[in-house]
Parts: C-alpha cells; structure tokens; sequence
C-alpha cells in the first residue's frame, strides 16, 4: 500500500517554538519529606481550584502504562532481533538507532516496533483515567510521547501539541518538503510480511518528492520535519498558555526526567516560579525532586504514576463527598 499525505491544512506560519524552552534548571532541588497521603490530598486540591489544567506528559507515563520498552517485554518480542543483531539489541528505544545495513532491515524493525507500540494498543487505562481526571476543565497536553495514547484516551486533537512526532507516520529522510505521511496501513503490511527481520523490497517506502529515503517522523536529527499540523498545535499551546496566564492553573507533569528537561520539566518549574495562581503537581518514581522555592504550590511524589492517579482521583471524590 501506498503511503498516504495526512489530511491536514496548509503549512502555517512557523512558530518559534524556542519560545516555550528553559534551559535553566532549579537549583533548590528536593524530594519533599511530606507524607505521601498529604501530597495526594494537596494535588487533587490543586486540581480542583484550578481554573485550568497543562498537562506535561514523558516517556515515565507511557511506561507506567504498561508500554514498558525493555525487560520481558521486549525479549518475548523481539527474539529474532535479539538473536540476528546481537548485544546492540538491548531494549526498544536503543534498538531504534542501531545501524541496520538495509532499509528492509531498518523498516523490518520499525514495522515491529510501531504495532506494538503504536497500533495494536486500544487506549491505555491510565491515560483514560487522566482524561477523567481534567475533561470537566479546560486542559491542554504538552508530550515529547509519539505513541498517540492521548488521542486514544478521547483528548481531542486540538488539545494535544506532540513535540516530538509520531509513530503512525513517515517524511522524507532529508526533510525534503514539509510534509508528513500516515503510514499506519502500510506498517499493518509490513508486519505480516516480515520474514528473517525484513520486509520485501518493494514495500520500502520512497519519498515521493525526492524518491530518497524516508525516516520515521521522530525527532531524531535536524531534518525532522514540522509541518503545518505542528505549527498549528504549537500556537494552539501559546495560545493556551496566553488566555490562562493571569488565572490559576495546574501543571500536571507526568513521567518527565532529565533525558529532554527543556521541553516540559525546566519549563513547567519556570511558569510556576512566575505565576503565584499556578502550580505544580510532579509524578516521576525517582526524579520526583521539586524547586524548594515554589514552597506550597509544588507536589512531588515519588510513586508509581498509575496508583497516585488513582488515589488523587479517589482524594477527589472524597472531598466533594465531603462537601456534599
């Protein structure tokens, strides 16, 4: 099958997203001695008096998903590859840059990787539990995740702004043009034709402008592409950010570590630190460390995302029963 042009609008106008960055890190870091039950309590607090919720999602939440990257998961999947490519094979994200000598090896690997990553997953019960959490607010979705859960968990599209890509679709290797291509058929194909870790000949894809190379549409390299569906989610986050700037908002960062801090954590500590009505709810097993400055508008709790959800929503309930 073909690959297909996404339905999408002319490009826009290019934002500069070095506008949203902050390359400067907290240095009053620390992990907040506060019981675990008062930081739930106080982050379903937050949630519930904001007027609007920015969430900051990373790869921690889609592990704690269940779409874990290495370990069982990926030797019960990926045995031929462990087997034919040797020490280099070690999980799937370090799988994805190994050298393959041939682009049906390297569409061979991909095509694995994007069904179990991308298609065969229904929606994630976690990430449908965090839409439960904020549907009744206004909200937006800030992620550097390519593995398009947020849609899945019923976001809509013009809440999301992807960063980083996604691994339903292909451009050209070279960032020939500005377009992307929905590939997701065609990686269906790919799948069931793969045989000794790659795929036919003829089902390599070619760039339709160039009849180069394609690439998975990850940011990766200076030739990833931000066509007009980018642009447009990024002036929709700028504008999320301009009409909430003087209420009170909480900033609901998930899973975010130190591997891409300037996209989502540095900034998120930023904003809070400048806005005295926003504040800041951490969840990140082990790099839960917070700015001691922002005092009591940060929570950081060091725990299994997928149980502090569940237990903020549950503190949640409890305190509008309360109420009641």
């Amino acid at each position: 099958m073909a690959i297909q042009l996404l339905n999408r609008k002319k490009p826009v106008k290019k934002i500069d997203f070095m506008q949203f960055l902050s390359g400067v890190p907290a240095r009053d870091y620390v992990f907040l001695n506060t019981p675990y039950e008062e930081q739930v309590r106080r982050s379903a607090q937050f949630l519930k008096s904001a007027d609007a919720v920015l969430i900051g999602a990373g790869a921690g939440l889609s592990t704690a998903a269940g779409l874990d990257y290495g370990g069982k998961r990926f030797t019960d999947n990926f045995g031929e590859f462990i087997e034919k490519y040797g020490p280099a094979m070690t999980d799937m994200y370090s799988a994805g840059f190994y050298p393959f000598p041939t682009e049906e090896e390297k569409w061979g690997y991909w095509s694995k990787h994007v069904y179990l990553n991308r298609i065969e997953p229904g929606a994630l019960p976690l990430y449908q539990s965090i839409y439960e959490l904020v549907k009744n607010k206004p909200h937006f979705v800030l992620t550097t995740n390519v593995d398009h859960q947020f849609w899945k968990a019923g976001f809509a599209d013009e809440d999301i702004f992807a960063t980083q890509g996604d691994y339903g679709e292909i451009q050209c290797a070279r960032g020939c043009h500005d377009r992307v291509y929905d590939a997701k058929e065609l990686f269906l194909e790919m799948n069931e034709e793969r045989k000794d870790c790659r795929i036919p000949s003829s089902m390599v894809p070619k760039c339709p402008v160039c009849r180069g190379e394609m690439a998975m549409h990850l940011r990766c390299d200076q030739y990833f592409v931000e066509d007009g569906h980018w642009n447009e989610a990024a002036s929709r986050y700028a504008g999320f950010l301009d009409r909430h700037r003087k209420g009170k908002v909480a900033l609901l960062e998930l899973g975010v570590g130190f591997n891409t801090p300037t996209i989502i954590r540095f900034p998120f500590e930023k904003m809070a630190g400048e806005e005295k009505g926003w504040t800041l709810i951490r969840l990140n097993l082990g790099e839960a460390v917070v700015p001691e400055s922002l005092a009591e508008r940060a929570t950081g709790i060091n725990e299994d995302i997928a149980k502090s959800i569940r237990d903020i929503m549950k503190a949640e309930k409890c305190a509008e029963e309360g109420q009641d």
